[in-house]
């Protein structure tokens, strides 16, 4: 069996389909998510601010006026993403309740990426001082991401078996890994040669972040075209009324009966915490690299390179960790070696790119593997009928739409000047999420979701 094929109980046309929009979206999620906008944003913003962008020598100090708040330019990307996680907290799950009654759920889940795919194709034209068009499209696409990415979810258990998700999930993240390789490979081949391309780096920059939303875009065609739509089963019923009408009615009903399963609400709180340090450490860590440690974009790109190539190979191995050891232990094992990255990045030293990489190596092994045994571990917790409705609120603590942790580093960064007290303070969401990982009962998680059990979890 090859690295990437499908396990045998799996039907391949549909596991290609799953696979696919990892490597999708992974396009946004790498180019513009985790390197380039962050810190382009803030440039941007700094440039309208103070009439410079700013560095380590010579910072903005002036805030933006935002309805009539002060907002420091380099906390601003940070902001963006946490408004866009509060009103997903409210969107999202009225998504999924929603994609639990249809049949066509991937049309629903295309239509949201397409929608973010344009939003990202559009950040083309941010540039001067056009600050308030990337906040806008931001906050669009990491909406439409996770809104995209609660329908997504749900599919993983429509085309496997218990036994099969964590290979399934593990293979898809590699894949993700994989696209954005190439295509953060692409840009990066960009953004050195501007000069021999007869463009600015910004003009580069904008047509990397023009291609995520290309790539997005195009790939999502693929699962379109080879997921099978399927009925919804065991739907809640509540009272008449519209689509919508009827999706709030198993909102209400669901978040009413949560408490009927302990342990799947424990485990989404304590993912709700160890993924917004995951995700913060991942969007924050081009603007630590470059206005903290005085990187280049070329460097920093370069380092996320590394990152996923070798969070490939690393969400493969989580994966046969998993069918070792247990999928719980696996993860609670990268959420100690998670605490010990950022414990190391608030002591790397500025301008040294030999152990920056070695940070970018330790990331990459940790990256892919705890978040995809994250994903088939809950979806092991979710009783029948209402995958789509728990995913959203699984979403709402997940890539790309992180909010406790880009408020933390936000505030601590405009408290301080400084953003390595901001990076160690994310070692709290890490030691809070393996503590409460820590008393979940899987097995009896399981049990109450009336779902069979795995042969080892």
């Amino acid at each position: 069996m090859g690295l990437l094929s499908a396990p045998a109980a799996v039907d391949k046309r549909e596991y290609w389909g799953f696979s696919l929009y990892d490597w999708a979206n992974s396009g946004y999620v790498t180019t513009v998510g985790t390197v380039l906008f962050a810190p382009y944003l803030t440039s941007v913003a700094e440039t309208a601010a103070c009439g410079h962008v700013g560095t380590a020598d010579k910072p903005c100090d002036t805030n933006l006026d935002v309805l009539g708040l002060g907002i420091s330019p380099g906390s601003l990307a940070f902001y963006v993403v946490t408004v866009a996680t509060l009103v997903s907290a409210l969107f999202l799950p009225v998504v999924g309740a929603i994609a639990d009654r249809l049949e066509r759920k991937k049309l629903l889940m295309c239509g949201f990426a397409w929608t973010g795919a344009l939003a990202a194709s559009c950040m083309v034209f941010v540039g001067g001082g056009r600050w308030e068009l990337g906040a806008l499209l931001l906050f669009i696409g990491n909406l439409c991401l996770g809104s995209s990415l609660v329908v997504y979810d749900s599919i993983l258990i429509d085309i496997t078996g218990p036994d099969d998700r964590d290979d399934v999930s593990s293979r898809a993240w590699a894949f993700g890994y994989l696209g954005g390789f190439i295509l953060l490979t692409i840009n990066l081949a960009v953004v050195t040669a501007h000069d021999a391309l007869g463009m600015s780096q910004g003009t580069a920059v904008r047509l990397s972040l023009l291609s995520a939303g290309l790539w997005w875009g195009a790939f999502t065609f693929v699962p379109f075209v080879k997921l099978r739509n399927r009925p919804p089963t065991h739907v809640v019923q509540v009272r008449s009324g519209s689509l919508v009408r009827q999706s709030f009615g198993q909102l209400a009903a669901t978040l009413k009966h949560m408490r009927t399963y302990p342990m799947t609400l424990l485990f989404l709180v304590a993912y709700l915490f160890f993924n917004d340090g995951i995700q913060t450490v991942i969007s924050v860590s081009s603007t630590y690299g470059e206005k903290q440690l005085g990187f280049e974009t070329q460097i920093l790109i370069a380092t996320i390179l590394l990152v996923q190539f070798v969070a490939f190979f690393g969400a493969l191995a989580f994966g046969r960790f998993a069918r070792r050891f247990g999928t719980k232990r696996t993860i609670m094992g990268g959420l100690v070696f998670w605490i010990l990255i950022v414990i190391a990045g608030f002591m790397l030293p500025a301008k040294q790119i030999v152990p920056f990489l070695a940070m970018g190596v330790a990331i990459g092994v940790v990256l892919g593997g705890t978040q995809a045994l994250s994903r088939s571990a809950f979806s092991q917790l979710i009783p029948e009928g209402r995958e789509a409705e728990y995913f959203s609120l699984y979403q709402a603590g997940e890539r790309g739409t992180s909010w406790l942790g880009t408020l933390v580093f936000g505030l601590v960064h405009q408290i301080t000047g400084s953003y390595r007290p901001a990076i160690v303070a994310l070692g709290l969401f890490f030691v809070v999420g393996l503590v409460l990982l820590s008393r979940v009962d899987m097995r009896r998680g399981i049990r109450e979701a009336g779902n069979a059990q795995p042969t080892l979890i």
